[in-house]
């Protein structure tokens, strides 16, 4: 009795390893059916700079700007989804239409200190798009004397 218990657990066991196994051949060639596609067609977002450094700015004019201009370097369109900053001092525009293989788009940034504490800061930007580098951090930084 035993023994046809064991043989039992042993075939149920190595049909379920056996099923695992097709299952995972499947998805690595559903995978790598996407891979191919992606590489084949794809957005590519490439900054001139991801830095700008405002340098020293006086509080009585706390307001300053700067652009972050990048092409789109893939073969096809790009599209930003989303450009958000690290806090409520820093507001973020960008292109909303979609950017065509080898054309150029801007992300505008403005820092307002307006009622901040004088001193050295540092804000991050991130872009979320359609590329195949789909999160790109920006950083921007300066002093407010």
């Amino acid at each position: 009795m035993k023994k046809i218990l064991i043989l039992a657990l042993a075939a149920i066991f190595g049909l379920q390893a056996q099923a695992q196994t097709q299952k995972q051949k499947i998805n690595v060639s559903e995978v790598q059916a996407v891979a191919t596609t992606k590489a084949e067609n794809y957005a590519e977002i490439s900054f001139d700079t991801l830095r700008y450094n405002f340098g020293k700015f006086s509080k009585d004019e706390p307001l300053v700007r700067c652009s972050f201009p990048f092409t789109n370097t893939g073969t096809a369109p790009l599209i930003i989804h989303q450009a958000f900053a690290s806090c409520g001092c820093t507001v973020p525009t960008y292109t909303k239409e979609p950017i065509k293989p080898g054309e150029k788009g801007v992300i505008d940034v403005t820092y307002d200190g307006t009622d901040k504490f004088p001193g050295h800061f540092q804000k991050t930007i991130t872009v979320r798009s359609n590329a195949i580098n789909e999160v790109v951090r920006l950083t921007i930084e300066g002093t407010m004397e």
